[in-house]
């Protein structure tokens, strides 16, 4: 139960720091390209590969500390940065093709599906 309650406090933390650290950004940026999404993305997938080292590492840390840590704060800062480590993985385990379907698989199918979805809103809503 503690794993749960320690990813649920580190999701939270890691929504905030996304929607401040995004927004501070974006506004630093002053323009139109999400450059505020973009950072958070990157700064996501240094933060998940260098925490998933550390961590795997001499570091001893308990479980739950893991998975907070990463499940929890970095997954809730940005779901990009699992996306970008599993990604990595499937690279440094010499399943460049894999990888690449799930480079392609990710950004095709997720675009699809929210062009599905909002397509969905508007004709059920009426928006």
């Amino acid at each position: 139960m503690s794993k749960l309650l320690f990813i649920f406090i580190g999701s939270g933390t890691g929504g905030l720091l996304r929607y401040a650290i995004s927004g501070w950004t974006q506004r630093l940026a002053n323009g139109s390209f999400p450059l505020g999404t973009l950072f958070v993305n990157v700064t996501g997938c240094l933060l998940i590969g260098f925490l998933t080292a550390a961590l795997s590492g001499r570091m001893l840390v308990r479980e739950e500390y893991r998975v907070a840590l990463l499940i929890g704060l970095v997954g809730g800062y940005t779901t990009f940065s699992t996306f970008g480590m599993e990604t990595f993985a499937l690279l440094n385990d010499g399943q460049a093709w894999r990888a690449l379907l799930n480079v392609a698989a990710s950004v095709v199918l997720g675009m699809a599906a929210v062009w599905a979805g909002y397509r969905f809103a508007e004709s059920w809503l009426g928006v």
